[in-house]
């Protein structure tokens, strides 16, 4: 009996020394304290985190650190000192997107910590009220390049946790090796643990829900001397891991992995918390991105654009139909027309440059498409790989600063390694010295880059408007796409989903009504909103939808999240100046009836414009009546206060 006692005295003992290593050692709050995150070390000295929302717990034990070519910063670490909490406070001024004026506070901590050779690494936490953000620094400075082979950052979701997640492609396939573009549709309520059926893992943002509580889970501040990552589960951790790219995706005798001097800081691993609500109007993507770069900015202007390539694909891409887009644009009063593939041979430097002072004289502004590309993938279309070197973008952006071209759409970039993520840096830079604007096309999610370069207008970096073009099944689909999107893809970041079919598509049965598509250029955001109608299909709309369409801001002074639920439906208000636009669609194949709380806009008088019998229709209502809205399967609604 007292052998049995004393064997229980021993497992007790032991228990409690586990305990005691893996104990909370800091605990970080917000300021409203409704978020807190326990930090600590493991049995193994390895730094771990805890999330809890309001007392619930959002993520478990997740674990932090970095493994270098030449150090581990993973296990058998030390604390050295974690400092008191820090208000951290920025404000600053966007050029587009879903708020102008923001205004960010957050407590931030930062422990420092050392290896078994006494080599320094700092983990600084930033706390919000809408959420958590965490990042490495190597604080010691030295002239040598190091290299990280892995980052060992996991979230461990709780095992009730669905999720919401775009899967990564795989690198060089697809049409003429063109992936990974972060072209792939959402799989919905899955659970966290389920692989990927590309087997690549998951891009962001990634969207969960434990319980009632939301979160969505990016990274920015995603400088030249690191790589893009992606989530894959790990099934050691059994957490999902931030991961790096795979192999193929480099600049030509690149970089895949991270490599830079010291002091090193990694980009911002993003967590926001909340209800819908806070997290689809969090400005976290940009709050803790790069400040902007010393540029001047009067060169910069939002805005519509016409687009024949949409619905007419390359044989429109001429002089002549050219010259017809721009006086649609112009009598839109939109600011751009794009003009696409292969301009450099069916129009020329000479027409081309006729075409802009035409375009001038019509107060509408050009975009010309280039292929980045170089021996990454086999894409035909040109100009091609005449911006791979510093020579060749001031030769090239010097062309167009004489041709009178404003912007410039780089389409069929190679992935997210560390190389071809400084390609990004390079051309934004460049183009920044030239006054163009930039719309990167076939590429990575911006992580925030719209904040430090204002002149990168958007991204692609969706299954948008030309898959619906391509095929049947992507028309199927496209209303839940649609609804998925302002709850992960476009949450912080543009997205050039180049929206809005008011007519019809070659060759495609639309399946979302006329209103539907009304919305999305409103819905989504976008620095320039690429419009996909044709001037023909234009003027088969009622002039009231024309006149509609002629002032649709896309740089907005506030947005508010009204109801929705991912893929199923979403209700949106937008402010322009003293005009709300509140906009929704139904992202189901069934009809439904919309609660719609607008006691923010006080007794206004709008305009609503819905569909009936197949074609648009408008009444007047006013904000404090409209409390509902009923909208058929793939509807959707405009209203404009």
């Amino acid at each position: 009996m007292k052998n049995h006692v004393f064997a229980l005295i021993l497992i007790c003992t032991s228990l409690l020394q586990s305990c005691n290593e893996k104990s909370n050692i800091g605990l970080f709050t917000n300021p409203s304290e409704t978020i807190k995150v326990n930090f600590g070390l493991n049995n193994n000295k390895a730094p771990f985190y805890k999330v809890s929302y309001n007392n619930k717990i959002v993520l478990d034990s997740s674990i932090l650190g970095i493994e270098r070519k030449d150090e581990s910063f993973y296990n058998n670490l030390e604390i050295i000192t974690i400092s008191e909490p820090k208000l951290v406070k920025d404000h600053y001024t966007m050029h587009q997107g879903k708020q102008k004026n923001i205004e960010y506070e957050a407590n931030q901590y930062i422990v420092e910590l050392q290896n078994e050779n006494e080599k320094r690494i700092n983990i600084i936490f930033n706390i919000s009220d809408d959420g958590v953000a965490f990042k490495y620094k190597f604080p010691e400075a030295s002239d040598s390049i190091f290299k990280i082979e892995d980052e060992k950052t996991t979230y461990n979701f709780t095992s009730n946790t669905k999720a919401w997640l775009q899967p990564m492609s795989r690198a060089k396939t697809g049409w003429e090796q063109v992936h990974p573009s972060y072209e792939e549709h959402y799989i919905s309520n899955i659970s966290v643990d389920e692989k990927s059926p590309i087997g690549e893992g998951w891009v962001y943002p990634a969207l969960f829900k434990a319980n009632d509580t939301w979160l969505v889970v990016s990274e920015t501040g995603l400088k030249a001397n690191y790589c893009g990552t992606r989530l894959m589960y790990n099934e050691e951790d059994e957490a999902l891991k931030v991961t790096f790219p795979q192999k193929e995706e480099i600049f030509p005798n690149g970089e895949l992995k991270p490599e830079s001097k010291t002091p090193w800081e990694t980009p911002w691993r993003i967590i926001t918390i909340g209800d819908l609500k806070t997290v689809t109007e969090s400005t976290l993507g940009t709050d803790l991105a790069n400040k902007a770069i010393e540029m001047g900015t009067s060169f910069i202007e939002s805005g519509l654009a016409s687009w024949s390539w949409a619905l007419l694909k390359d044989d429109s891409v001429n002089y002549e139909t050219t010259k017809e887009f721009i006086d649609y644009a112009s009598d839109m009063h939109w600011k751009y027309c794009l003009i696409d593939v292969n301009w450099d041979t069916t129009i020329g430097d000479e027409k081309m440059k006729a075409l802009a002072d035409y375009a001038n004289s019509k107060n509408v502004k050009l975009i010309v498409w280039y292929n980045s590309s170089g021996s990454w993938n086999t894409t035909p279309y040109h100009p091609k790989s005449k911006l791979l070197t510093q020579e060749g973008r001031e030769t090239e952006f010097k062309r167009m600063n004489d041709l009178g071209i404003s912007g410039v759409k780089i389409d069929f970039f190679g992935g997210d390694g560390q190389s071809m993520i400084a390609y990004y840096h390079d051309i934004l830079k460049d183009a920044a010295k030239n006054k163009l604007l930039v719309n990167f096309h076939g590429a990575t999610l911006p992580r925030g880059w719209q904040r430090t370069y204002p002149h990168l207008m958007t991204v692609e970096a969706i299954k948008g408007e030309e898959f619906i073009t391509f095929d049947q099944e992507n028309a199927d689909l496209q209303a839940s796409h649609c609804a998925m999107l302002p709850f992960t893809r476009n949450i912080f970041d543009p997205m050039d989903f180049t929206p809005m079919v008011l007519d019809s598509i070659p060759g495609i049965q639309r399946k979302t009504t006329k209103s539907f598509e009304l919305a999305l250029p409103i819905l989504f955001l976008s620095g320039i909103q690429h419009i996909a109608e044709t001037p023909a299909g234009m003027e088969k709309q009622p002039d009231f939808i024309i006149e509609f369409l002629k002032d649709i801001p896309t740089n907005w002074d506030e947005s508010k999240f009204i109801s929705g639920f991912p893929g199923k439906d979403v209700v949106m208000a937008r402010r322009k100046g003293d005009n709300w636009f509140v906009v929704g669609i139904n992202g189901e194949d069934q009809s439904k009836t919309l609660d719609l709380d607008l006691s923010f806009i006080k007794n206004s008088k709008g305009i609503l414009y819905t569909e009936k019998d197949n074609e648009f229709y408008r009444e007047t209502i006013n904000s404090d009546s409209l409390t509902k809205i009923q909208l058929k399967r793939n509807d959707g609604f405009v209203v404009k206060f």
